[in-house]
């Protein structure tokens, strides 16, 4: 039976006492939801049903979707209920999950995306994953109304079935996470990755490939330090150019300050309108080291707008 608290004329869910604003959205949904803990893993234990995980955050369009269409829908929630014991995720308190579960994702689809959705055992071994679902069967796909009874039946007639395949998952996985042998990393390694950022350099628009174009900082803090250890003034001007680029561009937001999560085109003009918290902590990293590297002010500014974003919202 599903668990409601009654709030006014309105019913809550178990995530109307989480602080995730991304979880507060959901905490009026008819399914029944679990924060991750070993409160809902105990629960599928006892009830003898398998974990329905979504991963999502606050700012992703198909997330709101799936909501909107599945998870605010009755019928579905009901059938959820009963087959699952459902658990919601917001991938920014936890990206340590939403890593592994993608992995999953991306191993048994060849693709990932949000919303994640993984069906795995009271174990936490997955044997199911797919990104958006539709409420019902669409384009040849099946929806949530037919997919559900599919999954329950697997579940309670084929156990066998479903945990064999959630051994190998779980092989695999390991296999993966394995590192082949002990690597020292030394200057050759390095000299290759500057090599390869170097071929990929936009130098006429700053940044990496070409569009949809990723602000990546990750890679100017690595030509950074490769710049600090060698001298190699190229490397500095490719940070220079990209974090110039991307400042004056439509990827940062002029008004209320932060940068959006990529661009879609390659001069860094029309941006993807949402702003992702790590973003800014290695971007405002990026640019506060570039500072320190070049005295610009304009690196110091950007970094300064990056904080009062974050602090203000």
């Amino acid at each position: 039976m599903a668990h409601q608290e009654k709030r006014g004329d309105r019913r809550t869910n178990r995530l109307v006492r989480e602080k995730s604003p991304y979880l507060l959205q959901h905490a009026h949904n008819p399914v029944d939801w679990f924060p991750w803990g070993e409160d809902a893993f105990e629960t599928a234990r006892r009830l003898d049903r398998p974990v329905f995980l979504s991963i999502g955050y606050a700012t992703c369009h198909w997330c709101h979707v799936m909501e909107k269409e599945s998870f605010e829908n009755p019928e579905v929630a009901e059938l959820m209920n009963r087959a699952f014991v459902p658990v919601k995720v917001d991938r920014e308190e936890r990206p340590d999950l939403d890593h592994i579960y993608m992995t999953v994702c991306q191993m048994l689809t060849g693709s990932g995306g949000w919303p994640l959705t993984i069906v795995m055992t009271p174990e936490k071994h997955p044997f199911f994953a797919a990104t958006y679902i539709p409420p019902t069967a669409r384009y040849g796909r099946a929806g949530m109304v037919e997919l559900i009874p599919r999954l329950q039946d697997v579940w309670e007639n084929r156990r066998d079935e479903v945990m064999d395949s959630a051994g190998k998952i779980l092989s695999a996985l390991e296999t993966a996470a394995s590192p082949e042998g002990e690597v020292e990393v030394g200057t050759a390694a390095l000299d290759r990755a500057f090599e390869a950022l170097s071929g990929s350099f936009d130098a006429r628009h700053g940044g990496f490939g070409k569009a949809p174009k990723f602000p990546s900082p990750h890679n100017l803090l690595f030509l950074l330090r490769y710049w600090k250890r060698t001298g190699n003034v190229q490397a500095l001007e490719m940070v220079e150019a990209t974090l110039t680029a991307m400042r004056r561009g439509g990827l940062f937001d002029h008004v209320g300050f932060g940068f959006h999560r990529y661009a879609t085109d390659e001069t860094w003009l029309v941006p993807h309108f949402e702003k992702m918290l790590y973003d800014q902590a290695m971007l405002a990293m990026a640019y506060v080291e570039a500072w320190q590297a070049t005295g610009k002010p304009a690196c110091r500014k950007t970094a300064e707008e990056v904080f009062a974003y974050v602090l203000r919202d």
